[in-house]
């Protein structure tokens, strides 16, 4: 058997994250001594070294206690979608790479396409065909048609800023294939203004708490909630790039604090802010 110290000296992990994988059901001890004393035997061991595996891989904690809990769970199903998802990532630092030797070159030609002409207009096509005539004449209104609109859209795609905005978004849904998902299987318009709703309502008890301890049980409890909700509206399995976005524009972007500030009081997108960096940058973040 070995102590919680000798696991942590073992493994990497620290004292504070192993008791918080035993508060939170992940990786409990095999044994507490009547003093309290978590202790491990050699089969626990190998279940954390499991776990790390899944970490490793950037799965929730949430989706990794669902994978430990249930053995009839195809853990190869789960492990062929995150070689996905890295793979896309290794694209896109690849093609980063060859961007930073063509500069070195003198070649100052970045491509930084995300989404190609092709796949633009199906996800055109897709987005319209779940638009009700009403939201389709505000781009009429503003372009004079819908291919006029398809154009803007096509052409302007082009603009490295645009295709950065792309590749954040493929960040924020893991994959192209999802964010492709998510536009042709939209929530419905009553959902998700239900879903705006409440977490405008989040916010506003957020900044009904400035002063408040960001890192209180009160504060984090409700990033928790706008963590599910977020993940909820937008359909993505893991709302932490996107609230971890949001928080900088809260922050840094004095346009959108202005804007957030008017409807909850002055002060209130700072401390919001600060409130989702801590909720995520804890050690031993519950996602």
């Amino acid at each position: 058997m070995k102590t919680v110290k000798e696991v942590s000296e073992l493994t990497g992990i620290s004292v504070r994250t192993l008791h918080y994988y035993d508060e939170i059901g992940l990786f409990k001890p095999t044994e507490v001594t009547e003093a309290g004393y978590r202790l491990y035997d050699d089969k626990a061991i190998e279940k954390l070294g499991q776990i790390l595996v899944f970490r490793e891989l950037d799965l929730p904690l949430a989706d990794i206690k669902l994978i430990m809990d249930n053995p009839d769970l195809d853990r190869n199903s789960v492990l062929a979608k995150q070689r996905e998802m890295l793979w896309l990532k290794k694209q896109r630092l690849e093609r980063i790479i060859a961007n930073i030797d063509n500069m070195l070159k003198g070649d100052h030609d970045m491509d930084f396409t995300v989404f190609d002409e092709t796949e633009l207009r199906a996800m055109f096509s897709d987005m319209l065909q779940n638009m009700n005539e009403s939201q389709k004449q505000i781009f009429i209104d503003r372009y004079g048609s819908i291919e006029a609109w398809e154009k803007h859209m096509i052409e302007g795609a082009s603009d490295e800023k645009v295709q950065k905005n792309y590749a954040k978004v493929v960040e924020w849904y893991g994959s192209k294939e999802a964010v492709k998902e998510s536009l042709k299987n939209p929530p419905k318009s009553e959902v998700f203004t239900a879903y705006q709703k409440r977490i405008g309502s989040i916010q506003q008890k957020l900044a009904d708490m400035k002063g408040t301890d960001v890192n209180s049980f009160e504060v984090r409890q409700l990033i928790g909630e706008y963590d599910f909700v977020a993940k909820q509206l937008y359909q993505v399995e893991d709302a932490r790039p996107l609230l971890m976005d949001i928080a900088k524009g809260y922050q840094e972007n004095e346009e959108l604090a202005q804007g957030v500030d008017s409807v909850y009081g002055d002060g209130s997108a700072k401390y919001i802010g600060e409130a989702i960096e801590a909720f995520y940058m804890s050690p031993g973040f519950f996602k």
